[in-house]
């Protein structure tokens, strides 16, 4: 019996030496973030590649651009927790609810699964008084990550779809920069997980399935009328879909969260969402608030027709502080959108 005994006890440490606690949500919600993190536990291997019980993977149809960096998406909720459908904006998340979105890069763009090394983690947490922003910055190692409140930059260099090197000095951006991307009415929100934004196939380990179905079958969202009823953003590299939805879809993703009545840029009167259709809101023939280097000495946001009279399009191409547009998020040219955009407005006829 004894032995018995003896060997029960030590299984029971064996046990309790090789499980991983479930996700701290006490740490998640505290007053002071956690110095590194795997202090929350979000992740069951040091890498942050195993999301923990409780974290389910996401996409979004049209996203960010950020220098070219593959990003990996989490969401968590708290057990018995569900977000709320919204028909415009973000999902309405509970308390406790937190997203989660590595940047990364592979040594080689063609072979996106291979060496691939994590820059940064964003947190954004769900308190009880609103949502946080936090920054984990990943060591060189690749074991850890931790918390970075005044930005930085990394060394990164990678072989692109192309075959050519690129090498890009990456900015983590300071708290206060997030906080600049992410206001909505001077409060921080998420920008990216719109119901339209989510309304598209995801590839789940157990196969594809619309990710709005998923999440309602899985009790991670409530409220969701029939799939068809949901507006949908258009995928902006898909050739197939219309080049305005495509277009638009860009704008929204990379301009819009400031530039919209409720954010940063609403003094510029430029508004991008997918929700905006008037014509002098999206630039079609509207002079800039200020004029100057910033507009590049030309007369309107769209010149319909003429991208190379564009502000919009020139500000895209420049990589000049003062002048880029995106301010924040990039310190390289996406070509691909600024061609998309340039083919927008080329096509474009005057009323």
């Amino acid at each position: 019996m004894r032995r018995w005994l003896a060997g029960l006890a030590a299984l029971i440490c064996l046990g309790a030496s090789t499980l991983r606690p479930g996700v701290a949500l006490e740490a998640l919600l505290a007053n002071t973030p956690a110095p590194r993190l795997s202090d929350y536990h979000l992740f069951t291997d040091a890498a942050g590649r195993q999301p923990n019980a409780g974290l389910s993977p996401y996409g979004l149809n049209s996203p960010l651009f950020t220098d070219h960096a593959v990003k990996s998406r989490f969401v968590f909720l708290p057990p018995g927790k569900a977000a709320v459908y919204t028909k415009v904006g973000v999902l309405d998340f509970p308390v406790g609810a937190v997203l989660v979105k590595t940047f990364a890069y592979p040594a080689d763009m063609r072979r996106p699964n291979e060496a691939v090394r994590s820059i940064e983690t964003r947190l954004l947490i769900r308190k009880a008084d609103g949502w946080v922003a936090q920054t984990y910055r990943w060591n060189d190692h690749q074991t850890d990550a931790v918390l970075k409140r005044a930005g930085g930059r990394a060394e990164v260099s990678f072989i692109d779809q192309t075959g050519q090197t690129r090498r890009i000095d990456y900015a983590i951006p300071n708290q206060n920069q997030c906080k600049e991307c992410h206001q909505l009415d001077e409060t921080v929100t998420p920008i990216g997980p719109k119901a339209r934004n989510l309304n598209g196939v995801f590839a789940y380990g157990e196969g594809q399935e619309n990710q709005l179905a998923h999440w309602v079958r899985k009790g991670l969202l409530s409220g969701a009328p029939p799939l068809h009823e949901v507006p949908r953003t258009a995928r902006w590299d898909d050739v197939s879909a219309p080049l305005n939805d495509r277009a638009r879809a860009y704008l929204d993703a990379n301009c819009a969260h400031c530039h919209n009545p409720r954010a940063a840029a609403s003094n510029s009167g430029l508004f991008l969402t997918l929700e905006e259709n008037r014509s002098p809101a999206l630039g079609f023939g509207k002079q800039p608030v200020a004029a100057g280097r910033g507009a590049g000495d030309l007369k309107v946001g769209i010149d319909p027709g003429h991208p190379e009279r564009s502000i919009l399009a020139y500000r895209m191409a420049s990589t000049e502080p003062g002048v880029m547009m995106p301010e924040l998020g990039r310190t390289v040219l996406d070509q691909e959108g600024l061609d998309l955009i340039r083919q927008w407005i080329g096509q474009m006829k005057r009323p």
